[in-house]
């Protein structure tokens, strides 16, 4: 059993005891049962059931008035396990791109505006690069983002923009939303994208989109080290291999597209 930290936060306990009360009940509980079973005051169970719904993670019943869990809980569970099983199904084929390439290999998802690393198989080459699983990268730079990105809707990628902005991380960073839309336009034409030194100096990475059985653009997996190492001489070669793994790790994920061509 995991020892109480010190500093827990009572209400977020007390609404996390609620959430998992209800989880074992199909029909819903009401605030008084729910008050009896935690031993919480009616109040207080009343406060944070408000917050819950507000979130989504509670919904009430209109025909009984009690309370169950919402559709968001079953929206957070599954991307959770969406996100568990690419890695599952890309785990050796990152491990044969590394080894094909002797350079770092990831794989992200988009979440939020962002890209989160959800994978990494290094390379046995000495000069690594400054990344790890479950950190954060902006889309708009970053070849994971933009071959994900590309295949989003236009409504989201303004959204993107609005929310996130294009801020400049070296002098190649693309800081102009029209430009970006532009080569966006560029990867669904190639079949993959590229970071040309756009998110850390001397880094050069080209990455390709992972769709799923509806055809969405749910991940995408990169190839990326050095300039010295991973050159513009290399980038017809890293762009066919990163695009030939994507394509395997998507059909593991249902992807049975009729339109191969971009592969």
């Amino acid at each position: 059993m995991k020892k109480r930290p010190s500093n827990l936060v009572k209400s977020v306990d007390r609404s996390i005891n609620i959430l998992e009360e209800l989880a074992k009940y199909e029909e819903g509980l009401g605030v008084t049962e729910l008050g009896n079973r935690l031993d919480i005051h009616k109040s207080s169970v009343h406060r944070m059931l408000s917050t819950l719904v507000y979130r989504g993670l509670v919904e009430q019943d209109s025909k009984t008035g009690n309370y169950k869990l919402g559709l968001k809980i079953f929206e957070l569970g599954s991307k959770i396990f969406n996100d568990l099983e690419i890695r599952e199904y890309a785990k050796l084929y990152l491990e044969e791109l590394v080894e094909k390439t002797g350079e770092a290999v990831h794989l992200a998802v988009l979440d939020q505006g962002e890209i989160i690393y959800i994978d990494k198989v290094e390379s046995s080459n000495t000069i690594r690069m400054y990344s790890q699983v479950g950190k954060r990268a902006p889309v708009h730079c970053t070849g994971l983002g933009k071959a994900i990105v590309a295949y989003s809707s236009e409504e989201e990628v303004d959204r993107i923009i609005e929310t996130k902005g294009l801020p400049e991380y070296t002098e190649n960073t693309i800081t102009d939303p029209e430009q970006f839309k532009e080569r966006l336009a560029l990867i669904r034409k190639r079949g993959y994208a590229m970071d040309e030194i756009e998110h850390e100096l001397g880094i050069r990475c080209v990455a390709a989109p992972i769709f799923n059985y509806n055809e969405e653009a749910v991940a995408a997996v990169s190839v990326s080290g050095p300039t010295m190492r991973v050159s513009k001489d290399r980038i017809d070669e890293l762009s066919k291999l990163v695009r030939e793994i994507g394509l395997k790790i998507s059909q593991r994920l249902g992807y049975n597209s009729r339109q191969l061509n971009n592969y």
